[in-house]
C-alpha cells in the first residue's frame, strides 16, 4: 500500500508540478516550509528539524534573507530571540516549489465527475489530518 501511494504521489507531482524558474535547493524549500507551517521559528529550530549545525542553518537562512524570501524579527520581550518570517516573495517561491500547478490540476479535475472530485479532496484532507 505504501509503495502504491508513493508511486501515485510521485506521478501526480511529476505531471502537475509548476515549471521552475528560480534555482532553489531542497533544503531551502524545507526551511521555507517550516517557517510557513510552524509558529515562532528560530534558527535553532531549523537546525534541529534538518539535523544540521546551528552555523549551517544560519548560513542557509542568511541566503534566504538576502534573496528576499525570509526576514528576521526580534522578539520584543526577549531580544535574544529572533523569529523568522516569510516575505511575500518567499510565499510565492514556496508556492511554486511545493504546490501543484493550478491550471494543470484544474484540467485533471475537470476530467472527473463531481463525486470523484469530492472523493479526491476528502482523501487528501484525511491524509493531511492524520499526518499532523
Amino acid at each position: 500500500m505504501i509503495a502504491e501511494i508513493n508511486r501515485y504521489f510521485s506521478d501526480i507531482y511529476f505531471e502537475l508540478h509548476p515549471e521552475q524558474q528560480e534555482t532553489i535547493s531542497h533544503q531551502s524549500v524545507r526551511i521555507l516550509q517550516m517557517v510557513q507551517k510552524k509558529q515562532f521559528v528560530m534558527v535553532r529550530d531549523i537546525a534541529e528539524h534538518l539535523s544540521i549545525s546551528h552555523n549551517t542553518a544560519s548560513e542557509h537562512i542568511k541566503k534566504l534573507v538576502s534573496n528576499g524570501w525570509l526576514y528576521k524579527e526580534r522578539y520584543e520581550k526577549d531580544q535574544r530571540r529572533v523569529y523568522l518570517h516569510l516575505t511575500e516573495l518567499g510565499i510565492k517561491i514556496l508556492k511554486k516549489n511545493t504546490e501543484l500547478d493550478e491550471e494543470k490540476l484544474q484540467a485533471a479535475l475537470d476530467r472527473l465527475s463531481d463525486k470523484e472530485r469530492i472523493q479526491v479532496v476528502k482523501a487528501f484532507q484525511l491524509l493531511s489530518e492524520v499526518s499532523k
